[in-house]
């Protein structure tokens, strides 16, 4: 994938794609206000559930062991993956021990982080989607766009397209006069997964939470698809991020509450399925838990970064994103787009690579997606975070050792500017002289900038400097300086 720049030049100017999220986005973002105004404790809740997170990550070794052993009671297995490569062969080799060569999924954000679909494809086997938006995304040889609705990027005439010409494809065709009424897209995907449902044997799902308590795996949904994939097959492959896990019931509680409403404006979700290792006669014979790592140790480790590890996939932050909403989800590069995205992708990639290293720039730093996080992830403190680490360089955890980066190349400039605001800051006499220069000589100024500034200006005016500056205003309005009101200890000098 391209730099986010380069990618977003290209999407922003997709007129169809920016009209399908704008509606899509706006929507979505008022339903979710008026469900969260119904609540008069939701900053309560919000809290509580950062808490939680908190907590849990302090101590993430002893909840995952505490989990391994409770899925282990219940009759499950449990498999470590340090990276997606590692994910991807456990997976593969136990689909392939069943002898089967299909499998059906359950919407997951880590089998897309790992790539999972075309791994298995090398090894000869075919993944059906079965979530709505991801089986569009699927039969349109697509990439997801969006968290919650991964096929955003598409309106109700591009899917009835799609369903007519690749169903058919993959299983059970649509019918001929399908339109895009919404009933009949739903009902033309409603009998083409049934066929898939009542044939496949192995289930392949991932996790929105994981209950350290009693090895038990929650997944929220909105369909019901995922339950049929939960339950049908004989064996279940449950693939999760080590983050994913709380300690108690009690604390899925709060995340039960948050979710539903930040994520799809429900009170509650309409479909809550859990399960708790095998049991006889009800639901798969055989159930994995994969753990997956993938960098998330790395970004545990640090700790301002880290609390992009509370984030529960909830996608508020993307609908109220002005850059996510003109630039669309394909743009970053990463199965999570948006604010989330810039943060996460970078801290388990690392940001050596162009893309990555673009990401932590791609926000305005508006601060609306902090506002709105159901677990207070301060968003924008992060990519400021990691605006420093692409720029300095400096140490980092990469696959848990420690090491030093070097600054990114194309920063140089920035690093001058840094370096020259900081000697102006530590210097007062010399701030002031300059303030004083740039005072005189504004009829001088130029509108836009040149060289490497030339882009930030094309589309913004720079600020007018005024004719006095505030210390100088300060010292003819109160006939004293700030600085000496400083020495007295004066309230003046205070203020300034």
């Amino acid at each position: 994938m391209p730099a986010f720049p380069r990618a977003a030049a290209v999407s922003t100017r997709d007129a169809r794609l920016r009209a399908n999220l704008a509606h899509a986005t706006r929507a979505i973002r008022d339903k979710r206000a008026r469900a969260v105004a119904e609540l008069d404790d939701w900053a309560q809740l919000r809290a509580a559930g950062a808490a939680v997170k908190d907590r849990t990550l302090r101590r993430l070794d002893h909840y995952l062991e505490q989990l391994e052993a409770a899925v282990t009671a219940a009759g499950g297995r449990v498999h470590w993956a340090a990276d997606a490569g590692e994910a991807n062969r456990i997976v593969t080799a136990l689909v392939a021990e069943t002898g089967e060569r299909e499998v059906v999924k359950v919407k997951s954000m880590a089998t897309q982080e790992t790539g999972l679909n075309d791994a298995l494809a090398r090894a000869g086997i075919r993944a059906y989607e079965t979530d709505l938006a991801e089986l569009i995304v699927q039969l349109g040889g697509d990439l997801p766009s969006h968290i919650l609705v991964p096929a955003i990027h598409r309106n109700r005439s591009e899917i009835r397209d799609i369903f007519r010409r690749e169903m058919g494809r993959w299983g059970r065709p649509a019918p001929e006069e399908l339109s895009d009424s919404p009933a009949e897209l739903a009902e033309a995907a409603r009998l083409h997964l049934r066929e898939k449902f009542l044939s496949a044997k192995v289930g392949i799902s991932g996790a929105n939470f994981m209950v350290a308590e009693t090895g038990t795996l929650v997944v929220v949904e909105s369909e019901g698809n995922g339950r049929m994939c939960l339950t049908l097959p004989e064996t279940l492959i449950s693939v999760v991020g080590i983050e994913k896990v709380v300690p108690t019931w009690q604390d899925l509680e709060i995340f039960l509450q948050l979710l539903p409403r930040s994520s799809t404006a429900e009170r509650m979700n309409p479909y809550t399925s859990t399960w708790t290792g095998t049991t006889d006669g009800d639901g798969p014979r055989t159930f994995h838990l994969v753990l997956l790592d993938n960098g998330r140790t790395d970004a545990l480790a640090d700790s301002v970064g880290r609390q992009a590890l509370r984030c529960i996939r909830c996608s508020a932050c993307l609908n109220v994103c002005p850059v996510y909403e003109r630039a669309g989800g394909h743009a970053y590069g990463s199965p999570y787009p948006g604010p989330i995205g810039a943060i996460l992708t970078p801290q388990l990639r690392g940001v050596q690579g162009e893309l990555e290293a673009s990401l932590p720039y791609a926000s305005s730093l508006c601060g609306a997606c902090y506002e709105v996080c159901p677990v207070a992830i301060d968003i924008p403190e992060v990519l400021v975070h990691l605006r420093e680490r692409v720029a300095e360089g400096g140490p980092v955890t990469v696959r848990g050792t420690r090491t030093v980066l070097r600054p990114a190349g194309g920063h140089a400039a920035e690093r001058a500017a840094m370096r020259a605001a900081t000697w102006a800051f530590d210097h007062p006499g010399g701030l002031r002289r300059g303030m004083r220069l740039a005072a005189r000589t504004r009829r001088f100024h130029p509108r836009r900038l040149p060289g490497p500034g030339r882009a930030w200006s094309r589309t913004r005016d720079l600020p007018a400097v005024p004719a006095e500056s505030f210390r100088d205003w300060w010292q003819r309005t109160r006939g004293t300086s700030s600085e000496t009101s400083g020495r007295r200890g004066g309230t003046e000098g205070e203020v300034t």
